[in-house]
């Protein structure tokens, strides 16, 4: 007969703690040495053999002026929440877009910081790049991909959109995946089996400026092998690095001891004129229902 595991003492839950903290730490200070080493510019990690050419560990620089995150501690969405950009960042914060967007565009796979947890991308358009993706996460590749875009209004040219805009800029950016119908823009190759595509803005003001500056759309998938947790932080995934072509740390992403900081987006289905239908409750259910049902009067698909 299974028991149930007893409760962990208080004193070596904080030790966890103390200890994450000390890794989270070391990992950073590894990178700024390596940068000092280095010289100017990004720093390459020694030992790592990321892709093809050299392993590299970028530290993402605050943004000057970005605006916070429109979902609070309870999910609530903040009220008349800002959506232009932020402001320009300083010189570190566009060399590292750059470096990720060169990454991207030499058909590398990047590890990114989102609003929910850490993803790898890749260029949606770059079929190789795409299996990398699959390969990457040992994940079946009937399993679909989201693509992730800077704004709402490239949304339309990749997706087949039946509902208002309205709803769009209400939930986009944010923690959310809209499901919708794919248009023939998209490439063949993601996601073949089916005529859905997920699509991501996150509420992230690094990946939205990185989406900008690619030509087309990014594929997004959580930075895990398949089936494992998501993570927080970039030490949280480290197997992964030697198969990524970059790294961008942009720091702890929540409260790594929180589950609930695990959940990734809200996964909805909006391709049924009239109707949602909830893929994956993720961190966002409770604001993303409300906002379908109370404002704009879609019903579940299953009633």
């Amino acid at each position: 007969m299974a028991t149930a595991a007893s409760p962990r003492p208080a004193g070596a839950v904080s030790a966890a703690r103390r200890k994450c903290r000390r890794m989270a730490r070391a990992a950073r200070l590894l990178a700024l040495a390596a940068e000092r080493a280095a010289g100017p510019g990004l720093a390459p990690v020694p030992g790592l053999g990321l892709g093809p050419g050299c392993a590299r560990l970028v530290l993402l620089p605050p943004a000057r002026g970005a605006r916070p995150a429109p979902h609070g501690a309870q999910g609530e969405p903040a009220e008349g929440a800002a959506r232009g950009r932020p402001e320009p960042g300083p010189a570190e914060w566009s060399e590292a877009v750059a470096a990720a967007a060169g990454a991207l565009q030499a058909g590398g796979l990047v590890a990114v910081p989102t609003d929910t947890v850490y993803g790898v991308a890749c260029l949606a358009q770059d079929s190789a790049a795409v299996r990398s993706i699959y390969s990457l996460k040992g994940r079946n590749g009937a399993k679909p991909l989201a693509i992730c875009l800077g704004d709402v209004e490239r949304l339309y040219r990749y997706c087949h959109v039946n509902v208002p805009e309205e709803l769009l800029r209400d939930l986009l950016p944010g923690p959310v995946t809209l499901v919708l119908e794919r248009s023939e823009e998209l490439n063949k190759d993601l996601n073949p089996f089916t005529s859905l595509v997920g699509v991501r803005i996150p509420d992230h003001p690094f990946m939205r400026d990185l989406a900008r500056a690619c030509p087309g759309p990014l594929a997004l998938t959580s930075a895990n092998i398949s089936s494992q947790g998501s993570t927080l932080t970039v030490l949280e995934f480290q197997d992964l690095w030697p198969q990524l072509s970059l790294v961008v740390d942009g720091g702890p992403i929540g409260d790594i001891q929180s589950p609930e900081c695990r959940l990734g987006s809200t996964v909805v289905d909006l391709s049924v004129s009239g109707k949602f239908s909830i893929i994956r409750p993720g961190c966002a259910l409770a604001p993303t229902v409300e906002i379908l049902k109370k404002k704009y009067g879609l019903e579940p698909e299953s009633s």
